[in-house]
């Protein structure tokens, strides 16, 4: 039984798309992809552009994970970007630095163009802040902002101090903020439904309530589930932090951490305005961060406070209610309608795992917080890699792993131990 979505403003909010389908009997594809989240759905968008019969598989709901549990920010953010750097060295020599600043952005185009060609409805709107939670922060903004002018983005980026800076967002935590205008936020939801629809047009078969119980492998691949067997030339498992179909070839390598969102009531306008006039989404420079963003409705929509251990909050609003009116103290008291949690798949090294458990067995996961940018890159690149192009692919397939040798719950204490340490280790510096 399909399980429902989280209590999230997302779910509370979707467009009405007609319904998915329900497997049953035998099917047999190109391309089955097991898991409906941004990754399962933009590969499978890619693939039926190229015209491959493809079938989704979703245990539950499309976009039912993270897909549906996010701060809806599209960002430039690479956390792994220097391990990037040092790893993607091997095969693209000099070019690595243009590949790895390029990664940033191609998620952004993907989504601008299919949300353009397919006319999907989903709120996105542009406009980002990074907000620099000390002065000591304020340095690595203007790095970032130097980097972006020398890539040609000088007229996307801004640097905004004091007086300045509280005209864009109206509070007095931030030292300094980079607003980039090339960064964007969205319903995310909506974007994956939109998608979701956009591939069954094109012909790919979409179901949801449709659990993978067994993977055989051989020449071609039979996704075994409790009402039927798709068969598939080729098979992509995307289920990020939420599956356990890879055996003991991904056992360990994900440590999933919960993430707490909540959306409040809706804000008055002219409220909204002097808090936020420039309507950014906006995250700050600590290891644990907050992130947030005015909804198209006006409700504030607040998330923060990680958790590594990998344990679910037992009251996501109040923990997050004191960093809400912190951050925007004209809020205090405000009704908070909305609370919901998910898991994100962390990487040790924080580079998206992308890799094969046989020659026609593919897996896509560990986006470590970024997912809705990355999600589309990496369903770019895995769709080329089924169809004849895996020179992306292998360059993500080389790079080399941290496999948690303690076992996953242990992994996951010894990840919140690390977590506090550098927090702590941060605090001494002055960071």
């Amino acid at each position: 039984m399909a399980a429902p979505y989280a209590a999230s403003y997302y779910a509370a909010t979707a467009n009405p798309v007609a319904p998915f389908e329900r497997f049953e009997g035998d099917l047999d594809v190109d391309v089955a992809i097991v898991g409906g989240g941004f990754t399962g759905i933009a590969s499978a968008v890619e693939l039926s552009e190229r015209g491959f019969r493809v079938a989704v598989l979703e245990q539950n709901r499309i976009g039912w994970g993270a897909t549906s549990r996010n701060g809806g920010q599209i960002t430039g953010s690479l956390s792994g970007d220097m391990a990037m750097l040092r790893q993607f060295r091997r095969a693209l020599g000099p070019g690595v630095d243009e590949f790895v600043w390029n990664l940033r952005w191609r998620g952004h185009a993907i989504i601008r163009e299919r949300v353009a060609r397919y006319g999907i409805s989903c709120d996105l709107t542009p406009g980002h802040m990074l907000a620099a939670w000390k002065p000591s922060h304020v340095a690595e903004l203007r790095e970032q902002l130097e980097s972006c002018r020398a890539h040609g983005m000088g007229d996307e980026v801004e640097l905004v101090e004091g007086a300045a800076l509280r005209e864009v967002v109206a509070t007095d935590l931030y030292a300094a903020g980079l607003i980039n205008r090339r960064n964007m936020h969205v319903h995310s939801l909506n974007l994956c439904l939109g998608e979701a629809d956009a591939a069954r047009g094109l012909g790919a078969r979409i179901f949801e309530d449709a659990e993978v119980i067994e993977v055989r492998r051989g020449a071609r691949v039979s996704l075994v589930t409790p009402r039927g067997v798709v068969r598939a030339d080729k098979v992509l498992l995307a289920g990020n932090a939420y599956h356990r179909l890879g055996g003991a070839r991904l056992q360990n390598m994900l440590f999933p951490a919960s993430l707490g969102v909540v959306a409040t009531a809706p804000v008055p306008e002219a409220l909204r305005q002097r808090l936020n006039p420039q309507n950014l989404a906006v995250y700050d420079t600590r290891f644990v961060l907050d992130y947030y963003r005015f909804t198209a409705d006006g409700r504030l929509l607040f998330g923060g406070g990680t958790n590594y251990s990998g344990r679910a909050s037992a009251d996501i609003a109040a923990e997050l209610r004191p960093a809400i009116e912190r951050t925007f103290p004209d809020l205090a008291g405000i009704g908070i309608d909305f609370a919901w949690q998910g898991q994100a798949g962390i990487t040790v090294n924080r580079i998206p795992q992308l890799g094969r458990l046989a020659p026609n067995i593919f897996y896509a996961q560990g986006y470590s917080g970024h997912g809705v940018a990355t999600s589309h890159i990496v369903g770019e690149i895995m769709a080329q890699a089924m169809t004849g192009d895996p020179r992306e692919f292998e360059i993500f397939e080389g790079a080399f792993h941290f496999r948690n040798p303690l076992g996953r719950k242990a992994g996951n204490v010894m990840l919140a131990l690390g977590m506090w340490y550098f927090q702590k280790k941060a605090l001494l510096l002055g960071q």
